[in-house]
């Protein structure tokens, strides 16, 4: 009994780490006061585990497709591409906004009026897996910078998060795309307590 107690213990302490920012530069207290952020994210050299690029990754999936059904491996691919404009931003903008209500702070794409940016720039990404009988949540490896938009060398808070998982998405989840826009919804909530709690 006293293993299993500890062992979950570890796990959790594991888990509750992972998903707090290493800051390399800045401090979360540059943030208080700020209103608004200009919403940019970045997928340039994401790591995808097993492969040596994501071109490598995307190269082996579309041709595994292909020999199934001709179409079908361009098909994928292009919703790959689509899913961060169509997924991964909304579910980000929405939960970190949700977030904010009694705050008023907000992240939009392309907002003019915002003096700060807020980059998010996937460093590696885990895709997961459901089918039927096992599944296993996907994940991301994430930088966020924010600096101020007419100084980008005015770097306010950098930092990153390491595994962060697409929890929210268990049940339905056979689509991976789904799967990896939890990771996104999650990444925006941790981002958003952390201001919450520490920018005072």
């Amino acid at each position: 009994m006293k293993k299993t107690v500890v062992v979950l213990a570890l796990f959790i302490t594991t888990m509750t780490f992972g998903q707090k920012m290493k800051v390399s530069e800045g401090s979360i207290k540059n943030l208080k006061g700020i209103a608004q952020f200009d919403l940019e994210f970045d997928y340039s050299d994401v790591q995808i585990p097993k492969y040596d690029s994501e071109e490598a990754f995307l190269a082996d999936k579309v041709a595994l497709r292909e020999k199934k059904a001709k179409g079908s491996g361009d098909r994928w691919k292009k919703k790959w591409f689509e899913n961060r404009e169509e997924k991964f931003a909304p579910m980000f903008i929405e939960s970190f906004n949700k977030r904010f209500k009694k705050n008023k702070v907000h992240v939009e794409l392309d907002n003019t009026d915002a003096k700060y940016v807020m980059k998010i720039h996937t460093i590696w990404m885990y895709a997961g897996y459901n089918v039927g009988v096992v599944r296993h949540n996907a994940e991301i490896n994430a930088e966020v910078t924010v600096y101020e938009k007419g100084n980008p060398s005015n770097i306010l808070l950098k930092g990153t998060y390491k595994k962060v998982p697409g929890n929210g998405a268990m049940g339905n989840d056979y689509d991976e795309g789904f799967r990896i826009s939890h990771c996104y919804a999650k990444l925006a909530k941790n981002i958003a307590v952390y201001i919450l709690k520490k920018a005072k």
